[in-house]
């Protein structure tokens, strides 16, 4: 009688078990706290309020806090599923091998800790992977671009999914889906790492409703056991940056960018909007200013390698008050952006134009000399173009064309200069910045691999051009003070140029520099650029 009760009870807990992972997890699962050792998973309110919404929905994303036990709260879905469901696989997906093999291990010592009715036997148990006799099973495997590609899938977990390079991670979710849309489940979870990456947008879209994931943030405040105190604390052990990535779920302070989220925030509360007017080739001409030809331009190009996924672009730059008035991002072909930059430039007051002479952009460079522009900019030679004092100093004489070359010369010495030119002005609030695409491009732009570059799957056009925008001027008026000349023109001069020849027209935003006088051949309009 008594061996029938005993029975009766376990056939009955395993029922409850089997029902409610909840009551499973609070009764039979067994974890190693961090500082307690081996506890009873005693779920935190919001760890239980968090699994129910695990349960309820198939597609879930969680923005937390650092150390809420969620991996373990995972791994101890990952297990109720493995015990209670046959032929379950679940894929444990993370930057790190190692990081997603923890997760596994947590499942492992939930399974070795289980009484004996609970534990069904295993086939395969190794540092990556448990496989249970019931067909069920668990697999650990790093962020590589095959990661589940031949997988059949009954639960993603992809853990530190910020951390997670973009084109590795857009590859398993995009082979991941054919298994997934048949009746899996995902779980996609992270603290922060900046803005643009993967999980941002997912976490965006999310909370916009557009993606079918179920949003879950879960702040630091949400663990009873941390007041203000901790909080306080772990500022002074992580520094205020890393506090507000790991506690606060704070997108903007969080990441590797290059140049600082607080500057970043305050571009876009106080100077982002709308432009009077977009035109051009794709819409990709941006314009805030029309040309006022009392003042001082400068036009800085970045011209595309000519791949599909590649763009050219360029910057109009107020020189007197460092604003930027203008912008271009577009796919466009290097002659008729030349054509373009040479137009733009003799609209915006005969501006000083430079365009970046690396590879593919000699073909536009070539354009805008062989129609004559007088304005074009021009780079020392040698250590001479990342030092307007090194210049000077050896006494180079700046109209010894053997010294100089058309355009402006981005090297590995000159780009650190150029973007810590920019940084400086951001810091000092010596710049302003109208234009959202530049202001997005800047937040992706972050240090990878210790080199300052656009993030993977993300393009740096309007930044570098911006940058650049920022050390010519300074460059420029230095060798100007000196009264030497980087141009074919005069530095100190720039004003519009009204002599017949290169281009004719009115002084109205409409056909200023938008015709060419071909002398005989009559005029070529070139309004074309601007459908």
């Amino acid at each position: 009688m008594a061996q029938q009760n005993i029975k009766q009870i376990i056939k009955q807990e395993y029922i409850k078990c089997a029902k409610d992972p909840v009551y499973f997890m609070k009764k039979y699962c067994w974890i190693q706290h961090p500082t307690r050792g081996r506890v009873q998973f005693n779920l935190y309110p919001f760890q239980e309020g968090t699994l129910r919404l695990l349960q309820k929905h198939d597609r879930s994303i969680i923005l937390k806090s650092r150390q809420l036990g969620i991996s373990t709260l995972s791994a101890g879905i990952s297990l109720w599923m493995m015990i209670f469901q046959k032929d379950k696989s679940i894929l444990v997906v993370a930057t790190k091998q190692d990081t997603a093999k923890n997760l596994v291990t947590k499942v492992k010592f939930m399974y070795d800790e289980l009484p004996s009715w609970l534990q069904i036997g295993f086939t395969e148990n190794n540092k990556l992977a448990l496989r249970l006799k019931n067909g069920s099973q668990i697999k650990a495997v790093s962020a590589a671009s095959d990661a589940g590609r031949s997988e059949a899938i009954s639960l993603l977990i992809i853990d530190e999914a910020a951390f997670i390079e973009t084109n590795k991670i857009d590859e398993i979710w995009g082979s991941s889906q054919q298994t997934l849309s048949t009746g899996g489940r995902a779980i996609v979870l992270s603290t922060p790492n900046g803005t643009g990456n993967f999980f941002h947008k997912m976490w965006t879209k999310a909370e916009e409703g557009t993606n079918g994931f179920v949003p879950i943030k879960l702040h630091w405040s949400v663990h009873p056991e941390r007041n203000q105190e901790w909080r306080d604390k772990q500022d002074d052990e992580l520094g205020l940056r890393m506090a507000a990535q790991e506690c606060d779920c704070d997108f903007t302070t969080s990441g590797h960018t290059v140049f600082e989220n607080e500057l970043m925030k305050f571009i876009e509360e106080t100077n982002i909007c709308n432009p009077l007017e977009k035109r051009g080739i794709e819409g990709g001409l941006h314009i805030w200013e029309y040309p006022d030809y009392t003042r001082k331009y400068i036009i800085t190009a970045d011209v595309a390698r000519g791949d599909s996924k590649d763009y050219s672009a360029f910057h109009i730059i107020d020189i007197e008050e460092s604003k930027q008035i203008g912008e271009f991002k577009a796919q466009i072909g290097t002659k008729e952006f030349g054509h373009m930059l040479v137009a733009m430039a003799t609209e915006y007051n005969n501006a000083l134009l430079v365009i970046e002479n690396a590879n593919i952009g000699w073909n536009t460079i070539q354009v805008v000399i062989d129609k004559g522009y007088n304005n074009l900019y021009y780079s020392p030679k040698g250590e001479a173009a990342t030092n307007a004092d090194a210049f000077l100093a050896k006494g180079y004489d700046i109209t010894d064309t053997t010294k100089m070359v058309p355009g402006f010369t981005m090297s590995m010495k000159t780009r650190p200069l150029v973007i810590g030119k920019l940084d400086a002005y951001l810091k000092d609030k010596a710049i302003t910045i109208q234009g959202k695409r530049t202001l997005e491009e800047m937040k992706t732009f972050i240090w990878l691999n210790g080199k300052p570059e656009a993030q993977i799957g993300y393009n740096d056009d309007l930044v570098m051009s911006l940058a650049t925008a920022c050390y010519v001027r300074d460059t420029a008026l230095k060798f100007a003070q000196q009264g030497l000349d980087i141009t074919r023109a005069t530095v100190t001069n720039w004003q519009r140029d009204t002599t017949p020849g290169i281009f004719t027209g009115g002084i109205n935003k409409k056909n200023t520099g938008w015709t060419q006088n071909l002398g005989e051949q009559g005029e070529q309009d070139l309004t074309w650029l601007l459908d």
